[in-house]
């Protein structure tokens, strides 16, 4: 059998599971003849032999009959929508549906959408000790945020916690219908994007010094278990790593950050700052919550790219404007402080980035512009050798003459490859590479006489 197979048949038992709690809370609540004096007596499906992957989920995380049942409430919309419409029931007296059903009102979607309330209502009825019990399930230390798999979203902080739409992962309810394990990509409510790169570390030219950091960055992400749990220093130590990566421009710094993740295994997601900072106060720091919610489970690397645009110094408050700058700074501080997992911030001009984010990252990276001969080798592993090259080229000459980064070099080649075949040829000339030389300077503001 399929895995989504596998899960459709574990889904429909737990749905109809479902379907007996729903119909018997109303029973019970509405003070109607029922077959069960609590919803508790109804038992849900044995999973013990069930292979699906919503299955194995409930039991890796050893969800009891309330979490459960919340989980199988958050998913029902994606599924089985008309098995919550029996919550459209309306309060004759006011005119209007029953605020404990809870329930939220989408934008295309006509069926019901539950809440915190819901899950309450289903499980707790008018039990005000059991509905405080339903609140833990949302604690941090719980599997639901611990794992990621579903929270709760309020639209505004000062709404009480359980009128928060009921979220499911996206990537678990890939993984609970198809099998596979959905990765998010670039949206308005997710602003980053997995990057990956068909480069291997041989094709990134380093100093010794920059190696031996990222080393470090590497050996904390494949032993941090280790230092924190087996060593006992997770007491003194903070969980997370934090490193900034500073230079010029296209010298390595985002190649390194997506092989690191390569290595260890672990995604990589830039974050796409035109999408996160926003001019409106509160605003900034919503887009990024969303990131790092999303992230805070899952094994993954965050890349903020041209840091300074986000995390830079902090002015003096003369203004309004200011200090909600300079607060916003300090709640962006405070996420990736807080961040279990790894935080590599990049930036061209480390001046530029706030020292109290500075004296907090694990490691400081300075990627310096190549020397002659770490150049000859970048123009080597550009060019894939020599193959493509006219006989009267000289790389070492042009490796020595001119101070270019990795990045400027990989746009002198691709300008060279253009002009080849614009002339017909086979072959790169020193005359296209020079050409190409001469606009790469032309974009630092640089001249150059062939």
């Amino acid at each position: 059998m399929s895995l989504a197979n596998a899960n459709a048949v574990s889904l429909a038992r737990e749905i109809d599971w479902f379907s007996r709690v729903l119909e018997t809370r109303i029973c019970l609540y509405f003070e109607q003849p029922c077959d069960y004096a609590d919803v508790q007596a109804i038992e849900p499906p044995d999973l013990t032999a069930d292979d699906s992957e919503y299955a194995r989920v409930v039991r890796e995380n050893a969800l009891d009959f309330d979490a459960r049942l919340i989980l199988i409430l958050a998913l029902l919309p994606h599924l089985q929508p008309q098995a919550l419409d029996t919550l459209f029931i309306r309060n004759k007296n006011l005119d209007r549906g029953y605020a404990e059903f809870g329930g939220w009102q989408g934008k295309s979607h006509g069926g019901f959408l539950p809440t915190g309330e819901t899950a309450a209502f289903l499980l707790a009825g008018s039990d005000l000790s059991r509905r405080f019990e339903i609140l833990e399930l949302f604690d941090a230390d719980r599997p639901f945020a611990r794992q990621g798999i579903l929270r709760l979203e309020r639209r505004d902080v000062d709404e009480p916690l359980l009128s928060g739409a009921l979220l499911i992962a996206s990537d678990y309810l890939s993984r609970f219908t198809s099998g596979v394990c959905h990765k998010p990509d670039y949206s308005i409510s997710f602003p980053a994007k997995r990057i990956t790169t068909r480069l291997g570390w041989e094709d990134l030219v380093l100093a010794p010094p920059v190696l031996a950091e990222i080393d470090n960055i590497k050996t904390w992400i494949k032993g941090s278990a280790i230092i924190m749990r087996q060593w006992g220093l997770e007491k003194s130590i903070k969980p997370g790593y934090r490193s900034l990566f500073y230079g010029p421009p296209g010298t390595g710094k985002t190649l390194t950050a997506t092989l690191i993740g390569a290595d260890v295994g672990a995604d990589v997601y830039r974050i796409d700052l035109s999408m996160v900072v926003s001019k409106y106060i509160g605003e900034t720091e919503k887009n990024l919550a969303n990131v790092f919610d999303q992230a805070q489970s899952k094994h993954w690397i965050l890349f903020f790219d041209e840091a300074d645009a986000l995390f830079g110094k902090r002015t003096q408050t003369s203004s309004s404007h200011d200090r909600y700058a300079n607060q916003e700074i300090s709640y962006l501080l405070q996420r990736i402080e807080d961040f279990p997992g790894i935080v590599i911030l990049a930036t061209n001009l480390k001046a530029n980035i706030d020292e109290a984010f500075a004296r907090r990252f694990q490691s400081l990276v300075y990627f310096p512009v190549p020397d002659a001969e770490q150049r000859y080798r970048l123009w080597l592993n550009t060019l894939n050798g020599k193959a493509l090259l006219d006989e009267g080229v000289d790389l070492h000459g042009l490796a020595e003459r001119y101070e270019l980064t990795g990045g400027a070099i990989t746009n002198v080649v691709r300008y060279g490859a253009i002009s080849a075949l614009q002339g017909q040829r086979n072959t790169i000339t020193s005359e296209d590479l020079v050409n190409g030389v001469v606009k790469e300077l032309r974009k630092e503001g640089k001249t150059l006489q062939v």
